[in-house]
């Protein structure tokens, strides 16, 4: 019942956030677009831990400041590369290892590889994720293993 409400309510400010205009109209369109969707959600059955990880909320606010610094490191080291004459990339292809024990955390772990500039994550299989780094710097910052091991808290895994 706690994901249900939680979702709706999630939905609905969402709803509001796009909106802009909180009309007694507008508010009561969301809240009945919310609620739809939650029921339609429901007889899929797909309100669950894993498609909506509130369990996760509070780790949130150590793991998301951490990887907005390491997307902002990354971002100005890609645009030093950039403007540098000789372009100094080194494009290579690693598998770093994943030690996430569920889903939503293998997941985390990719999306954080490609949300920071320089690193896509290609392929994810059992137990590993094939990375392409814009430099070989970028490379050995992934197989130091520090994202792995923040996600891994940041799952509660740890």
């Amino acid at each position: 019942m706690s994901y249900i409400i939680s979702l709706t309510l999630t939905l609905f400010a969402f709803w509001l956030l796009l909106s802009g205009l909180f009309t007694p109209f507008l508010i009561g369109s969301g809240l009945c677009s919310a609620l739809a969707a939650v029921f339609v959600a429901r007889r899929m059955d797909v309100v669950d831990r894993e498609s909506h990880p509130i369990h996760l909320g509070a780790r949130v606010l150590a793991y998301w400041p951490w990887l907005f610094k390491e997307i902002v490191k990354s971002a100005w080291d890609v645009s030093r590369i950039i403007v540098n004459p000789r372009l100094p990339i080194s494009p290579t292809l690693i598998r770093v290892k994943t030690t996430q024990k569920t889903a939503v955390g293998v997941v985390t772990y990719a999306n954080s590889i490609t949300l920071t500039p320089g690193t896509i994550s290609v392929d994810v299989k059992q137990g590993e994720i094939l990375v392409h780094a814009l430099t070989c710097e970028g490379a050995a910052g992934l197989q130091s293993g520090e994202m792995d091991r923040r996600v891994t808290r940041f799952e509660g895994a740890d």
